[in-house]
């Protein structure tokens, strides 16, 4: 294994000092970077730190400095996965929709984040391992971006419902029932559960999938 010296520039060993702001970035990102290449071919539990730290020819020390543990690690993967396939920051994606349209682009958005090819190669490593490894269930549940949508449909599904136009005891409820009725059949199937869904077919289960839900929720 090389030395912490291997990941840090030149300049800064000569200043004495930590890496620059920009350095620290990259050295995160390089570890981050090669964790995933690790943790999605050969699963959480064989990965080890010292594997990590090994590819990314840094110090155990400049690891810790950096996460915690391993669990630490794999949220921090888990989390910039997700990031990256939710829309950039600042891109009005449902500004100025209608409900239903707002339901359908987010319907659409959804189904495809769930079945990118990364996204399904961490459930993967979840379903196998987590057993073993209960860490990897928190990790999900502390993961925001779930709950941050489901709160987003929350308040759509509220402004509906004061409007009259949905009978919603529970929009809470409502939202969560809604993520579920567009992800987890096509994310099953995806997985090895049945035939994996073309791409046409996915765009329809989307519409289908809302079309059932606001049947079932629209006042008579």
């Amino acid at each position: 294994m090389t030395g912490e010296s291997d990941a840090e520039p030149a300049a800064d060993s000569r200043r004495g000092g930590r890496p620059s702001r920009l350095k620290a970035e990259q050295i995160r990102d390089q570890i981050l970077d090669v964790a995933t290449e690790l943790f999605l071919e050969h699963g959480y539990g064989v990965t080890s730190i010292e594997a990590i730290a090994r590819r990314a020819r840094i110090s155990k020390r400049t690891f810790y400095h950096r996460f915690r543990d391993k669990a630490d690690l794999f949220g921090a993967v888990v989390h910039r996965v997700v990031q990256r396939l939710r829309p950039e920051r600042g891109v009005a994606v449902f500004e100025g929709l209608e409900f239903e349209e707002t339901l359908r682009r987010m319907a659409a958005l959804m189904v495809h984040a769930a079945l990118a090819p990364q996204a399904l190669a961490i459930q993967r490593v979840i379903i196998a391992e987590a057993r073993r490894f209960p860490e990897l269930a928190a990790v999900l549940n502390e993961e925001g971006t779930r709950a941050e949508a489901i709160r987003y449909i929350t308040g759509i599904l509220e402004q509906e419902a004061r409007r009259g136009t949905l009978a919603l005891p529970d929009p809470a409820f409502a939202a969560e029932e809604f993520m579920q009725m567009v992800v987890s059949a096509p994310q099953r199937r995806a997985l090895g559960l049945g035939s994996p869904m073309a791409e046409v077919e996915l765009d329809q289960w989307a519409q289908n999938a809302v079309d059932l839900f606001l049947k079932g929720c629209r006042t008579r």
